[in-house]
């Protein structure tokens, strides 16, 4: 696998605090180190992403234009996603893009012009590890309490907050010369 060059952050309950089918912006609230890590992502030359399942559209609880004013006030708080991919479909669908299936991860990896062996996907449950591991990604798991025990028996890699995944996906750097 290649070194990690991106990575795409689940939304709900990995970046901001979990609001079940949220449309308004003010609701928002960054998740416990979520800002520190999108900055240190950012400070060592990550491509940064957003990929998110929001049902909610397909279920008539909420549009998109509500999804994309959640996703604007998050983009403001944080500085910026180089890409925001979103899957607007019901759980039962089918489609390519709902994680578990990759099809996300592959667009984002094609919009940041990025292999997806490239990238990795931080998230809460085994949907997002889902998603990275059909795309040839790499995952790591910030568990909540809503996190089911098999779905952190089975990561790969899990990291206790935000930040703490962020940094396992950093490069180090060269030692030093010796003299």
């Amino acid at each position: 696998m290649r070194r990690v060059r991106g990575i795409l952050f689940d939304r709900d309950a990995t970046l901001v605090v979990d609001m079940p089918y949220n449309g308004d912006p003010a609701r928002v609230e960054p998740m416990p180190t979520a800002l520190e890590a999108v900055a240190r992502a950012r400070e060592a030359g990550m491509a940064l992403g957003v990929v998110t399942n929001q049902s909610g559209i397909a279920r008539g609880l909420l549009d998109r234009a509500q999804v994309e004013a959640v996703n604007a006030r998050i983009d403001d708080l944080f500085g910026g996603f180089d890409v925001w991919i979103v899957c607007p479909h019901a759980p039962d669908a089918g489609c390519r893009c709902r994680k578990p299936a990759p099809g996300m991860v592959y667009d984002a990896a094609e919009t940041l012009r990025l292999p997806a062996d490239s990238l990795a996907v931080i998230g809460d449950i085994g949907t997002d590890l889902g998603a990275a591991t059909a795309a040839g990604s790499r995952s790591v798991l910030v568990p909540t309490p809503l996190t089911r025990a098999e779905e952190t028996a089975t990561a790969t890699l899990t990291a206790p907050t935000l930040l703490a995944a962020v940094e396992l996906l950093i490069p180090m750097p060269p030692a030093p010369e010796a003299q």
